[in-house]
């Protein structure tokens, strides 16, 4: 019998029309290859000591300023490679390029922020011999999520005399960590018959902190009063103080290579510490591009970009303008709004990976796959595109070229089935400063839990883009 194959002309016609997702692995040069492992372990280790926005925005202006970066506002910051950074929580980031600001600048956007628990103003009390902290809950999380896993106190607090306390209990190695506890399995008929979005209340997501009273058998609280002399000892400071605090519980696990392979990473907060860390060594290793380059970093993503450390806000704007002045031009509203609409900009946040465990929630002919390159998301938003920046076909082809050019490997997607649910980013505040802008990053397993997962060739090929597009 004759074999049933193609003929070698359909075989070359689907060759030219045909366009077939690639794996990174196979497209990458042994160079390259060698660098892929390096650089996650990099990654790695900004993910184990950037566990909240403001450490992340800390171990970002240590580096920068190691890299000839200069605070803009500092005296002789004349080096063409400057930052600004607002409230401990928010960065950008710039290198002057060789043309006017306003022929349009490069910008990349990214987030710091991760969903986690907050402590509550009056956090601390004592229950049954106990002490716990209260919580709320911050960002889009699975409740149940949180509980019977190791957890750890970051964040910084304000004391009466006004000197500023950074919390750091449960990430060292000797540290004791927190939990919140969780219903054995005995008793938890009732609580298994509810669905998973209420068999956890947010009230029940209380940290257990310690169990030993103090030694005055006749003190009132002794158990709580035990912490606070534990606490007051270590920091200087008081119950009061964590009215005004910023204490965020995060987990203490450290993240690592997965896979018997290694070829992934596990670890909290890579949404969107994953684009952060990639578009801040790409701004780095930028010299002398033909366009001034921009990288920031915002905080509140996760809350919907609400308030003054937010993409909402006029940060970027003012350092826009104060960029015009730094480079000898009119800081005018004239020129600023030239600076963006010439502009170019990728809103770096991550993708939702097709998990083939949970295929009914994906469309699978429009969901990225781990290993095959970042993901570009023309479009964001829920529904109708309701909340969405839409990018426009001509700047979508623009990015699609500039990186088939330069051997990224890329792919195209969105947030699984169109109602299933959806997202948003910070590409439409971009986009309202009047910036061409599309979503690109790499996509994530686990999204949004204590534990996600990357693809390191991935994480490599993001930091790849940035660099190419920063230099375009």
């Amino acid at each position: 019998m004759p074999e049933n194959k193609p003929s070698e002309k359909t075989r070359k016609l689907k060759e030219d029309l045909f366009w077939e997702q690639q794996r990174c692995w196979d497209k990458l040069s042994a160079r390259e290859r060698a660098e892929v492992s390096s650089y996650a372990e990099r990654y790695i280790d900004f993910l184990d000591r950037a566990r909240t926005e403001r450490r992340a925005v800390k171990l970002m202006v240590e580096e920068a300023r190691l890299k000839g970066f200069n605070d803009i506002h500092a005296k002789g910051a004349k080096t063409g490679r400057v930052f600004l950074s607002s409230r401990e929580k928010m960065l950008v980031m710039a290198v002057v390029g060789k043309r006017p600001m306003a022929e349009g600048i490069r910008l990349v956007a990214s987030h710091l922020d991760a969903p986690r628990l907050d402590l509550k103003p009056n956090p601390l009390y004592e229950d049954t011999g106990l002490a716990f902290l209260k919580t709320h809950y911050y960002g889009g999380i699975k409740k149940y999520h949180w509980v019977a896993r190791p957890l750890a106190l970051c964040g910084t607090l304000i004391r009466r005399d006004g000197r500023s306390v950074d919390i750091d209990l449960g990430l060292e190695p000797d540290d004791p960590i927190l939990t919140v506890t969780d219903l054995l399995p005995h008793l938890a008929r009732k609580q298994m018959e509810q669905k998973a979005s209420e068999f956890i209340p947010a009230e029940n997501l209380n940290v257990l902190v310690g169990g030993t009273p103090y030694a005055d058998k006749k003190a009132d609280e002794r158990v709580k009063l035990s912490i606070l002399q534990i606490l007051n000892k270590k920091y200087k400071i008081t119950e009061e103080d964590f009215t005004t605090a910023e204490i965020q519980v995060v987990p203490a696990d450290r993240p690592r290579s997965a896979g018997l392979d290694g070829s992934l990473i596990a670890g909290y907060g890579q949404d969107d510490r994953v684009c952060a860390f990639t578009s801040f060594s790409a701004l780095l290793e930028t010299a002398q591009p033909e366009h001034t380059c921009v990288a920031v970093f915002y905080d509140k993503e996760e809350i919907g970009s609400e308030g003054n450390t937010s993409a909402k806000s006029r940060f970027l704007e003012m350092f826009l303008m104060e960029m015009l002045q730094y480079t000898g031009a009119e800081p005018s509203q004239v020129n600023l709004h030239r600076v963006c609409f010439n502009g170019k900009g990728l809103s770096a946040d991550v993708a939702a990976g097709l998990d083939p465990t949970y295929p009914d929630v994906h469309e699978k002919r429009n969901s990225p796959k781990l290993g095959c390159g970042l993901n570009l998301k023309k479009y964001t938003g829920s529904g109708g595109k309701y909340g969405a920046s839409d990018a426009n076909a001509e700047y979508a082809s623009w990015v699609r070229n500039l990186f088939n050019d330069n051997r990224v490997v890329w792919q195209a997607g969105g947030m699984g089935k169109v109602d299933e649910g959806g997202g948003g980013t910070v590409s439409k505040f971009v986009a309202n400063l009047g910036m061409e802008i599309i979503d690109c990053g790499p996509p994530v397993l686990s999204m949004h839990s204590p534990l996600e997962v990357t693809s390191k060739d991935d994480v490599w090929m993001c930091r790849k883009a940035f660099k190419v597009f920063f230099m375009s």
